[in-house]
């Protein structure tokens, strides 16, 4: 029989990683193995479009096995979930993780995908019976790909789930929460500490906590509040990018979507990641049910946060609740509860930072860190009266308006106008 043909057989018998087949790049090499008997112009057809599946952004890889490689530890399926969460730990053992068979399943699909990385252009057009048609070397026509050397080991893969998890959340660092799923976002901000100048003592307790939090010790939720554009969001995010590769993880949930914090639960709750659980911008007003819900959430609901999730949230407020002078001088009869529910929610948060805005001299020295890091060539007091004169126009300093100024100034430069 055939090798291409035998290995084709393989690829429909996948079973564990049967869904490796819906994506473009194995379905794309499944046709081009079953091609064998089809004219040259159609057997181009199929090699053409492998190619462009093989060297697609998707891909990301500079060979074929890299290209294999990453499907196999990108795929979400039963073994994957169960190798993540430390269930596949002893792959000798019949009975390491479910039964003999599932992991008898496994090893043999890992196998073939360990041959499948392994093939050659070569292997390919030497198998097509037609290959003299082409001329006299086939492969000058056709595109061609390294393979690489990138191994495809049962133990091998069990270890990258047991570090970083499986699925989207071993390949994406973000998240958002939109209707029942946790969308990846792709190119999440790239803001890192070092950038945030200016409020470096203030995010010291944001920052030691997460890292205790990393380090499997105990850690509180946080509660970052103050002046709009002093970086609140920033810091949260660029904590993000500083400790990803240490299993950090971000799911943005806007607050229309508490309500779907247990299903959340139930989905990262056995992962060996660490997520954050982000609610930006939170501000309620009177009787909003997902203040109640969020309340629930921070401390004794019945849908408790797993030890591998924080909720980090950010308001301009730091009691949350929007208040009247009408509540607080209301008729009820036992007004302090009112009072006190006003602060309840803001109470659950083990740390809470404030963010306020930044006086004159931080915000000079934001805005000279920022040039330095540009290279803007301008004279430092030109510079700074610039600036103020932009946070005037901007109503008042902060480091969101400092990062806008440093945008009209390096554009302003590089067309040789003033500032």
């Amino acid at each position: 029989m055939n090798s291409l043909f035998l290995l084709r057989i393989k690829l429909s018998a996948l079973s564990v990683y049967h869904g490796l087949l819906q994506t473009e790049l194995f379905s794309s090499l499944y046709d081009l193995l079953g091609a064998m008997d089809n004219p040259p112009d159609q057997f181009a057809l199929k090699w053409g479009r492998f190619f462009s599946a093989l060297s697609s952004e998707e891909s990301r890889a500079e060979s074929l096995s890299d290209a294999v490689y990453n499907k196999v530890v990108y795929d979400d399926n039963v073994f994957t979930r169960a190798a993540a969460g430390g269930e596949a730990v002893d792959c000798d053992s019949s009975e390491a993780w479910s039964s003999g068979k599932t992991m008898e399943a496994v090893r043999k699909d890992l196998s073939t995908l360990r041959e499948l990385s392994m093939l050659t252009p070569e292997d390919i057009i030497g198998a097509y019976p037609r290959k003299d048609e082409f001329g006299e070397d086939p492969l000058s026509i056709l595109p061609t790909w390294e393979c690489g050397t990138t191994e495809i080991t049962t133990e091998g893969i069990v270890r990258f789930h047991m570090v970083n998890g499986c699925g989207e959340y071993a390949k994406y660092i973000a998240f958002v929460r939109r209707n029942g799923k946790c969308i990846p976002i792709a190119n999440p901000d790239l803001v890192s500490l070092s950038s945030l100048e200016g409020y470096e003592e203030i995010r010291r307790p944001v920052v030691e906590n997460t890292i205790a939090f990393i380090d499997g010790l105990p850690a509180n939720n946080c509660l970052l509040y103050g002046d709009r554009g002093t970086g609140k969001s920033s810091t949260v995010k660029a904590l993000l990018n500083e400790y990803c590769d240490k299993g950090l993880r971000l799911i943005e949930l806007p607050k229309m979507y508490l309500s779907e914090f247990p299903d959340i639960v139930q989905e990262i709750a056995g992962l060996p990641l660490k997520f954050i659980i982000f609610i930006d911008d939170l501000s309620f007003q009177s009787g909003d049910e997902n203040y109640t819900a969020l309340k629930g959430i921070l401390e004794g609901g019945i849908a408790s946060r797993p030890g591998n999730a924080l909720i980090y949230a950010t308001t301009n407020r730091r009691h949350i609740l929007n208040e009247t002078f009408s509540a607080r001088q209301g008729d009820e009869l036992h007004l302090s509860d009112t009072i006190q529910e006003s602060l309840s929610l803001s109470d659950r948060f083990g740390v809470q930072v404030g963010f306020l805005a930044p006086d004159r001299k931080i915000y000079y020295r934001i805005i000279h860190a920022l040039a330095d890091e540009r290279c803007l060539p301008v004279d430092r007091e030109e510079l700074e009266k610039a600036a103020e004169k932009w946070a005037l126009k901007k109503g008042g300093r902060s480091p969101r308006t400092a990062v806008q100024f440093i945008d009209h100034a390096e554009a302003s430069l590089s067309r040789g106008l003033e500032l």
